[in-house]
């Protein structure tokens, strides 16, 4: 019998072997997740509501297959985190809206159902912002997720809440999706890493608006072989989503070897129009040094972007229009401040701002694929900034020049989002406050199997090097700095933004 502390700190990928030569069984692997779950939970907030029960009975059934030699899926007898975006049968699901509160669907989405056809047991909704909107998980339902690495501090977003299980070793699968950065900034923050796959390569059901690639649903995981396991699992054409399209079988079950040293990089700080913590690019500087002997040439490339952050504006308030009309004209204050000013901005827009839009996409699309003449991946920092407190709802300057709306701060994702390239978010050490600071990394057009090859020999480059593997949160130290952060609801107290207050003690919601 493992113990149960050494036992969810081992990858999914170990754990599925384990499951697979009947060295574990999953009953002895859920309910160590369960144990660490109800250990480490109150002090990050990362895992709303929960299906113990029923992940058990489902255990076992899993347990009894493996016993009978039955073929066994890719994720089989896994402990599965939910993005609490995604809908899952019979378990609460509430898009961090009071709106929602009660909402039970009586069906899976696409994701999850293909979660669980491969096996994954899901056990747990993971935290996320109101509706999905902005980079710091906190919501008047749930509450806020602190970061693993000092619980005071934000974890990221919109996938915060899988960001942080993950970390904390709580669930050794989660899933996430990714606008303007949210599988990639949490990931950052957190120290794991996160795939925003290419639109169309994992269906998403949820989009309303099908045909636009910015939203896309995907991978996160400890590593990138873990982010490899679910993306094989998820992957592939579904008629729910016209973007969707067939792969071939076992595409990511094995990525090809590459020789870093045949690799010609670049590098950006800023991509020419992002505001960038000067501290962050010091740090930044002092990863490339480190990384730049891997390559065969690694050198700092020029963007010449456009109007990216209108572009984004456009595109994003288009999402929130489609998605929040029927809510904002039976009551606009039933929307949280986040969800609402996206609302309101979209409306205001003409047919020609739409026009503009995706014509401004399309040109910035054409010239990021341009640099890719000359190099085989892009690197940048993922975040322009160490993590700051989840009391603050957003971001509202660097280096002491105020930013214009709540998520202009993501815009080291966010024009990567407009290219449609897709990119990853790979630990790469600690930051100058001792945060995790993640490596953006980007490939060319579709190109999700080399970006994954090239992180995963990244990865392995720096697996023993202090300033560049991924760093591990101190569950010690991270009870010794938290309160329980899970919130109660009240009426917003006075310079409340958004319904939150946190009080001391052990609640629940």
């Amino acid at each position: 019998m493992k113990q149960s502390n050494e036992l969810v700190e081992k990858t999914a990928v170990e754990l599925r072997e384990l499951i697979g030569t009947q060295a574990i069984s999953p009953v002895e692997l859920m309910q160590a997740c369960i144990e660490r779950i109800e250990a480490v939970n109150p002090y990050v907030n990362a895992v709303t509501a929960t299906d113990f029960e029923r992940s058990l009975e489902q255990a076992r059934v899993a347990e009894r297959a493996v016993l009978a030699g039955e073929p066994l899926g890719l994720l089989h007898g896994l402990p599965v985190g939910i993005k609490d975006l995604e809908n899952t049968e019979g378990l609460l699901t509430t898009y961090g809206s009071p709106l929602f509160k009660n909402n039970v669907p009586a069906q899976d989405n696409a994701l999850v159902a293909r979660l669980r056809s491969a096996g994954g047991i899901v056990t747990a909704k993971t935290n996320v912002p109101e509706m999905g909107a902005g980079a710091n998980t906190r919501n008047a339902v749930w509450g806020a997720t602190g970061n693993p690495f000092n619980p005071r501090l934000n974890a990221g977003g919109s996938s915060g809440g899988s960001a942080a299980a993950l970390a904390t070793d709580m669930l050794p699968v989660c899933s996430g999706s990714d606008t303007g950065g949210s599988l990639r900034i949490p990931a950052a923050k957190c120290g794991v890493v996160g795939l925003r796959p290419s639109p169309g390569l994992v269906p998403s059901e949820r989009r309303l608006l099908g045909w636009t690639p910015i939203s896309v649903v995907g991978p996160m995981g400890r590593t990138v072989a873990d982010t490899c396991l679910q993306l094989q699992a998820t992957a592939g054409l579904h008629i729910s989503d016209p973007l969707s399209y067939p792969i071939a079988a076992n595409t990511f079950a094995r990525l090809p070897e590459i020789d870093l040293g045949t690799l010609r990089v670049g590098y950006t700080e800023d991509f020419g129009c992002c505001e960038v913590d000067n501290e962050i690019r010091e740090v930044f500087r002092r990863k490339i040094k480190a990384l730049s002997g891997q390559f065969k040439c690694c050198e700092p490339v020029q963007f010449q972007l456009g109007d990216a952050h209108r572009c984004f504006d456009v595109l994003r308030a288009e999402s929130f229009v489609a998605g929040l009309r029927d809510a904002y004209r039976e009551n606009p204050d039933s929307l949280g401040p986040n969800p609402r000013a996206n609302y309101e901005l979209g409306v205001r827009m003409s047919l020609e701002d739409c026009a503009w839009g995706a014509a401004e996409q399309t040109r910035i699309y054409r010239q990021f694929q341009s640099v890719f003449d000359q190099y085989d991946l892009i690197l940048s920092p993922t975040t322009p900034v160490s993590p700051f407190p989840w009391i603050e709802p957003h971001l509202a300057a660097v280096n002491g020049v105020a930013l214009d709306n709540y998520y202009r701060w993501l815009s080291l994702t966010y024009v990567v989002t407009l290219a449609t390239n897709p990119a990853i978010s790979l630990p790469c050490g600690l930051d100058h406050r001792n945060m995790p600071f993640g490596l953006q990394i980007i490939a060319p057009f579709r190109r999700d199997l080399e970006l994954l090859a090239c992180a995963s020999q990244i990865e392995k480059a720096t697996l023993n090097d202090p300033q560049l593997q991924r760093p591990r949160p101190d569950l010690i130290e991270l009870v010794s700095l938290a309160v329980d952060l899970k919130s109660i609801v009240t009426a917003p107290p006075s310079g409340s933004a958004d319904g939150i207050q946190v009080l001391t003690g052990t609640s629940s919601v």
